[in-house]
């Protein structure tokens, strides 16, 4: 019924368009109660937007790849009229229709933003599904995808919508026809695509099938075909979602679960549960509850039914003796959702899960296996006696060093050993050993060389944990067997490292190091010896510094107690400063001062070692680094110098450090080094340590180290002070916005133009010619800027920070969404105090086309202490209403003339329309019960700046210019208890947005006269 009503519309709607005797405004409100003002507007829209002969795969491709991007050439609202004008088209095969849903499959929040949208395009949907042929199954089943998709990201079923209802019924409908309406196997897509999107619908508004229960079941039940999968997990999740708004009710027991298993009354719309427990949380909330935080029984929920269970533990069995029918996918969310009913249900003991353990324990798939050990950490020994978790522990590490499977599954069965949940657990860390995990068991497990880098890493860490839980360690603090072998493998990583390996098996030894002292750190024999083959390396391969170094602060930023990173900085300072000069070369010493500078951030460690030797290097005759004039190099000595100012022993350096400044001011090659250590050499010289350390803006140290804090004075002695003073920060949040203005500027009422030379006098051969022809005269004028000028308040969020109470040069950058619109320019504001009146903003936009547009806003600015940061701006909505503007007319134009003009405009898109000239002019007619004193508020509130002739007798004229030159006339005339809008435009496509306009302006008044009658 609904496709033959829309038909009809449709066809009503053709032929008044066709005539361009259109009334829109009458033909709504006589149809308003049967299809809203948006369907007729994306009718109109696609009637004439639409062009048959567009190649929809590049379009939809394109698209698909880019919606922003495709988008910037149309609106949201024309596309999707196109798409769905053309899936009603005869025309169009099964295979373009179904290219035309994947938008809607893909991005249905970008098409279908709101409620109101999405059921409207959803009828559509249903209108074309129920005209498709039988045979057309792939089409059904497509149409079936994108109506779910639409329906739910449009929030039309959580707003318990009619089109979410018509589609539910018709989703039951096709599940319950078990016989595929006498089709055969030929229609079981069509059912299985029902149950998958009956399943997504419960999946995502929890307990909508709850009052469905018995009707699943008999179904699951009846199914015999390859259907009986599709049954039984949707039967499963709406049982697992009742079950769980028992356990929200007060007072729910045994008999409401008696009465849920055997219910099939209807739906159980968004508000069932939240009235069933006012604390609970929300719908999309419940669809998070998993199996996952099932790890005490005291997180669930439960359902206080006593031992009368009978229905629900016989309908458990049921749904267990027919789980090995089903996929492995299938059958463990099958078994998650009923280890979660087990959970909320303590009356029904898990036993009944017995018989399928031997089948799982046996299991060699990934996802049984992750269920059983799910349900272990469900339901522990009541389930799982201690030999099962004996043989579930030794697969895992079978499984852990299977030479057959694949590295990602090994990983996981390492990880399910660190995570193994046992009967009896000791501990509760996030990587805890199973106590049954012992050295002799995990010795399959030890790494080698020959292992990829992730599972050698992964071995290495489970190992250790092994061994340190065995305490592998005798008295006087040295290793076991166990740790000696994993010594032995990190000497045999540090080996092949030595002998130029390849970068990945760079970074694993250095990981591999990391995970070695994170345990064992405090095995001094194997510490120590570690730090000296590290030192080794380091004078083989200097560019390995970057990894010393990131070591050293990863294992001082975990091992806060230990003094093991110090020590190798120690370590690594003496290898330095002992090697012979003879050896040095310059890509070398460029390692060296890394290493060094970072040395010298540790108060712990005694720095003359570091000046001696860059004395050596910097005065020595056969030096060639101050005559080249390196920057670079330059700039790594001045970071070693700048850091050696802050050192707590600076008392002791100052003669040598003083010499080492003055030496590179006076012999360095290069100007910007020999500034700054002149400017260093002052600082030195001249302020105690204490102003020392003021002005070089540090704050105090980190467990020993400098801490790094921006310096202005030490921009181009660092580079990492370089990146943070010229970077430009990101906010957390929006920090500014844009509050618009409805009243108009005084100089704007009048957007009057002086053109470049004004007609002496005006032509007279026709009424009104003269006045077009001087009024249009101005488009070819250089001058004339059909612009439309919005202002806004720029102030701060309701976000109250200090730090950003003062705001300076601030630059607002605006990005458009469509390709309506020329580029915005920047605006620029000089400063924003939270204490002052905010800053007004003029926005100036020039349109293409005179539609409304969105428009993304950014903005950058400086705080006071000199930071640059840039903070996102909520978007800004320009509506179709504020792009209209008065006539544009020159300057000393009078009423009349302004008339004439009016009168011109209004014959010339009369005469086309006559004479059937059907490209762009069109007119329509708005009709609406207004009393007298309504019409004169509706004219003074609307109408008053566009006003060509004042409301006289009822009766006033109303031209809209709209840039870049589209006009919009009216004529509104009141007879009895009604008005009549006449609309007349040089743009038909303006017309939906006109009549969509008048419409919200008239409902305005109406709802102001309710209002004032009320009072």
């Amino acid at each position: 019924m609904l496709h033959v009503l829309y038909g009809d519309m449709r066809s009503k709607l053709v032929l008044g368009l066709q005539s361009h005797e259109l009334h829109l405004g009458f033909f709504c409100r006589t149809v308003h109660k049967k299809f809203s003002m948006k369907k007729r507007e994306l009718t109109v829209k696609a009637i004439f937007g639409s062009t048959m002969s567009a190649n929809w795969p590049e379009r939809i491709s394109a698209f698909l790849s880019s919606p922003s991007q495709f988008l910037y050439s149309t609106t949201s609202d024309i596309f999707l009229a196109e798409v769905l004008h053309e899936l009603r088209d005869d025309r169009a095969s099964d295979h373009i229709k179904v290219l035309l849903l994947s938008p809607l499959l893909e991005h249905p929040t970008l098409l279908c933003p709101s409620v109101f949208v999405g059921e409207e395009t959803a009828l559509e949907l249903m209108s074309v599904f129920a005209q498709c042929s039988p045979k057309s199954l792939p089409l059904r089943c497509h149409l079936l995808l994108a109506l779910t998709s639409v329906l739910l990201c449009s929030c039309c079923v959580s707003s318990h919508t009619s089109a979410s209802q018509d589609f539910l019924d018709l989703l039951l409908q096709m599940a319950q026809d078990t016989n595929d309406a006498q089709a055969g196997a030929a229609l079981h897509p069509l059912r299985t695509t029902a149950c998958d999107c009956l399943r997504e619908l419960e999946a995502c508004l929890p307990g909508l099938l709850s009052q469905r229960l018995e009707l699943l079941s008999s179904l699951r039940q009846q199914e015999n075909s390859r259907l009986h999968q599709a049954y039984t997990g949707l039967h499963a999740l709406a049982l697992r979602n009742a079950v769980y708004l028992l356990t929200q009710q007060k007072g729910a027991g045994a008999g409401d679960l008696k009465t849920a298993l055997g219910s099939n009354e209807g739906f159980v719309w968004g508000e069932g549960a939240d009235s069933a427990h006012p604390n609970s949380e929300s719908h999309s909330d419940l669809a998070l509850f998993s199996p996952l935080t099932l790890g005490t029984m005291g997180k669930v929920p439960s359902l206080q039914t006593g031992l009368d269970c009978k229905e629900l533990r016989s309908l458990l069995s049921s749904l267990l003796e027919e789980s090995y029918l089903l996929t492995s996918l299938s059958q463990a969310a099958l078994l998650r959702r009923l280890v979660e009913v087990l959970a909320m249900v303590p009356a029904v003991s898990p036993t009944i899960f017995r018989a399928q353990l031997l089948r799982l324990l046996g299991t060699c798939k990934v996802c049984l296996l992750h269920t059983t050990l799910l349900m272990k950490a469900a339901f522990t020994d009541s389930l799982f006696s201690a030999e099962d978790e004996a043989f579930l522990l030794k697969r895992l590490v079978g499984l852990s060093q299977h030479p057959l499977l694949s590295t990602p599954e090994k990983l996981f069965y390492m990880d399910c050993i660190l995570h193994f949940p046992e009967n009896r657990p000791i501990s509760s860390g996030d990587e805890s050993l199973p106590v049954l995990l012992t050295p002799r068991l995990a010795t399959a497990l030890v790494p080698t060389v020959f292992n990829d880098s992730v599972s050698m890493l992964a071995r290495l860490n489970l190992l250790s944990l092994v061994y340190l839980e065995e305490g592998e360690e005798d008295r006087e603090g040295q290793g076991g067997r166990g740790l000696a072998y994993l010594y032995d493998h990190l000497s045999s990583l540090l080996r092949i490292v030595e002998n130029q390996a390849s970068r990945e098996m760079v970074v694993t030894f250095f990981r591999a190091s990391f995970l070695f002292l994170l345990h064992f750190c405090h095995v001094e024999r194997y510490s120590e010896d570690l730090s000296q083959r590290l030192c080794d390396l380091y004078l083989r391969r200097t560019r390995l510094a970057p990894h010393l170094i990131n070591l050293a602060d990863r294992t001082q930023d975990r091992l806060e107690e230990s003094g093991w990173a110090v020590a190798l900085l120690r370590a690594l300072q003496r290898t330095i400063t002992e090697a012979p000069l003879s050896q040095l070369t310059l890509q070398d010493l460029r390692w060296h001062l890394r290493i060094l500078a970072r040395v010298a951030e540790e108060g712990e460690v005694l720095q003359r070692a570091t000046l001696n030797f860059l004395l050596c290097v910097i005065t020595s005759s056969s030096s060639a680094l101050c005559v080249s004039g390196d920057w670079r190099l330059g700039n790594s000595v001045l970071g070693v110098c700048r850091r050696l100012l802050l050192h707590p022993s600076l008392d002791s350096l100052l003669t040598p450090l003083a010499d080492l400044l003055q030496h590179l001011t006076c012999h360095y090659g290069e100007t910007d080094i020999q500034d700054h250590a002149r400017l260093y050499y002052t600082l030195l010289t001249t302020l105690s340590q204490e102003k020392l350390a003021g002005v070089l803006a540090q704050r105090g140290t980190e467990r020993g180290r400098q801490a790094k804090v921006r310096s202005l004075s030490a921009i181009m002695g660092e580079n990492e002070e370089l990146t943070s003073g010229l970077t430009v920060h990101q906010t957390e949040r929006p920090l500014l916005r844009l509050v618009k203005l409805d009243k108009h500027e005084p100089d704007e009422c009048r957007p009057e133009h002086k053109p470049d030379s004004e007609p002496a006098c005006e032509t007279e051969s026709s009424p009104g010619q003269g006045g077009i022809e001087d009024y249009r005269a101005q488009f070819q004028s250089s001058s004339f800027a059909s612009e439309i000028t919005l202002q806004y308040h720029l102030t701060h969020t309701g976000v109250h920070d200090p730090h950003f109470d003062k705001l300076f040069s601030i630059r607002l950058h605006f990005d458009l969404t469509d390709g309506h619109y020329e580029e915005v320019s920047d605006i620029s504001v000089p400063c924003l105090f939270r204490t002052r009146k905010p800053p007004t903003v003029r926005l100036r936009l020039k349109p293409k086309q005179p539609y409304h547009t969105t428009l993304r806003a950014s903005a950058i600015f400086t705080t006071e202490d000199g930071l640059s940061w840039h903070s996102p701006l909520a978007d800004l909505h320009v509506a179709f209403p504020e792009v209209f503007l008065p006539l544009l007319t020159p300057l000393g134009w009078a009423r009349e003339k302004k008339q004439r003009v009016f009168e011109g405009i209004w014959g010339e898109i009369c005469s086309g329309q006559s004479e059937g000239d059907l490209t762009n002019t069109a007119t329509s007619l708005f009709c609406d019960q207004l009393e007298d004193s309504a019409v004169g508020e509706l004219v003074r509130k609307y109408f008053q700046r566009y006003l060509v002739s004042d409301l006289d007798k009822g009766r006033c004229k109303v031209l809209f210019f709209l840039p870049p030159q589209s006009h919009v006339l009216l004529k509104v005339i009141t007879e009895e208890d009604a008005v009549q809008v006449h609309i007349a435009t040089d743009n038909w496509k303006l017309l939906p947005y006109i009549n969509s306009y008048l419409e919200d302006i008239t409902k305005e008044i109406h709802s102001t006269q309710q209002v004032n009658g009320d009072v």
